[in-house]
């Protein structure tokens, strides 16, 4: 009996090493059989070149997003988010490690997160590894960092394409040499393992990405939000308040923050999140605090990185120029029911030096206490000027909620003045009063 051939193997560019098998007519029947069998028969299929194929929508940032499978896409994410939280009160029962030592670790992460461009997933995920991680096994100080990077290669592996995975060398060299090479492999089996093989973590950038992008491009967030929210997500990841709050509230509560700072306003919760409202206004008053408590002790690497112009708009800079000009996040910002308009002065009406005295004669809260502003009128009503009450006088003065009345310590006439025309105030409507004249004298002709 002969010998077996050897099978062979080829080398494909995507998939890796797979098995090469010959292509035969029988095949090639039964896979097209099996596309049939998937889209229908062969008469439900218009081959016609009319036919418009099904094009599913896309947003501005490249993914697609159906609306009839969003709410099955975010009650997984829920189910998933209740499962993959860390415990940082089992964290601060570590032998060696300290709070004091993550902002180093995820410095190290972040930099190495940036240097081979991956998604934006692959941090958060590398993150809530580590903190899992750490909740249920003891951890000595030198292998700190080698948690980082094992954690980061797997969710590299799991949230990026392949191209950009980095190799074990690499990762040896970014480490300085302090690990073989050995050593990653063996944390990476180690960690699988602590975490019961569980990669799925829905992550803040996924909640965010939910928030801000819609399958309408025209309902998406500006970039200027979206940047300021990413760059509020990762402040929370340097500090021990934020680990184990569930990522939906924590991008929720960057987006308001973000709007905030943006000067837009809030916009209404989604349903699953309404019953938790104030958690996330309190997320976005903890991020507030710190930012305005601790501004100079932001991470320098965060702050270098979210300020490309290209891809984050700079928005570390105007967050960082938004606090150090002393404003701060309002959970409730008052709402005013009229704009502030500037008074603008009518030539012919108002001089100058009353326009002076009537912009100090404020209210204490700093809008105009008079009749139209009360009345929510846009146009400032002109003051005319008047002296002391007469019988004759159109004004009463004694009606203190009037606007056309005499500043105090302003000067007063000798006599009292009779109002004015309409024409000789407003030029505008003398044609008007010309036009009334004219009919006046000609209804006197008639009746004469």
């Amino acid at each position: 009996m002969p010998p077996v051939p050897p099978t062979k193997f080829a080398r494909t560019s995507i998939e890796g090493w797979s098995r090469k098998r010959s292509v035969s007519p029988s095949a090639k029947a039964s896979s097209s059989k099996k596309v049939i069998g998937i889209q229908g028969s062969a008469d439900d299929v218009d081959m016609s070149p009319d036919a418009k194929l099904f094009v599913p929508r896309r947003s501005d940032d490249g993914y697609y997003y159906e609306d009839e499978y969003r709410d099955e896409h975010v009650m997984c994410m829920l189910d998933n988010e209740s499962q993959t939280l860390a415990q940082p009160e089992l964290m601060d029962q570590q032998p060696e490690l300290q709070w004091r030592m993550r902002p180093y670790l995820i410095d190290f992460v972040v930099e190495i997160h940036s240097q081979f461009r991956l998604r934006p997933e692959v941090l958060y995920l590398a993150c809530n590894i580590v903190d899992r991680y750490v909740s249920k096994r003891v951890v000595f100080k030198k292998h700190y960092q080698l948690v980082g990077c094992a954690s980061l290669w797997i969710a590299a592996k799991f949230e990026d394409s392949k191209e950009r995975v980095p190799l074990v060398r690499e990762l040896h060299d970014m480490c300085c040499g302090a690990y073989e090479q050995s050593a990653f492999i063996q944390m990476e089996g180690h960690i699988l393992s602590t975490i019961g093989w569980n990669v799925v973590h829905p992550t803040g950038e996924g909640w965010l990405r939910s928030y801000i992008t819609h399958s309408d491009s025209s309902l998406n967030d500006d970039v200027r939000v979206a940047a300021a929210a990413r760059f509020l997500m990762e402040v929370t990841l340097f500090h021990r308040q934020f680990v184990g709050v569930r990522p939906s509230l924590i991008a929720w509560g960057s987006v308001v923050l973000a709007r905030f700072i943006c000067g837009k306003l809030r916009k209404p919760c989604p349903d699953f999140i309404a019953p938790d409202e104030a958690l996330a206004v309190r997320v976005a008053t903890a991020i507030d605090t710190i930012l305005h408590e601790s501004l100079d002790n932001v991470s320098e690497i965060l702050i270098r990185k979210y300020a490309n112009v290209n891809q984050y708009h700079r928005c570390s800079t105007f967050i960082r120029e938004f606090y150090l000009s002393g404003r701060r996040f309002a959970p409730n910002p008052p709402r005013t029911s009229t704009a502030y308009v500037p008074y603008v002065s009518t030539p012919g009406l108002t001089p100058s030096s009353w326009a002076a005295k009537r912009s100090a004669a404020t209210s204490p809260s700093g809008t105009y206490s008079c009749a139209s502003s009360d009345a929510g009128d846009d146009p400032v009503t002109p003051i005319t000027p008047i002296s002391e009450p007469s019988p004759l006088d159109y004004v009463s003065v004694k009606d203190v909620s009037k606007e056309n009345m005499v500043p105090s310590g302003a000067p007063t006439a000798l006599k009292a003045m009779a109002p004015p025309a309409v024409a000789a105030v407003r030029p505008a409507l003398q044609s008007i009063a010309s036009s009334s004249e004219q009919d006046n004298r000609n209804n006197r002709r008639r009746s004469n």
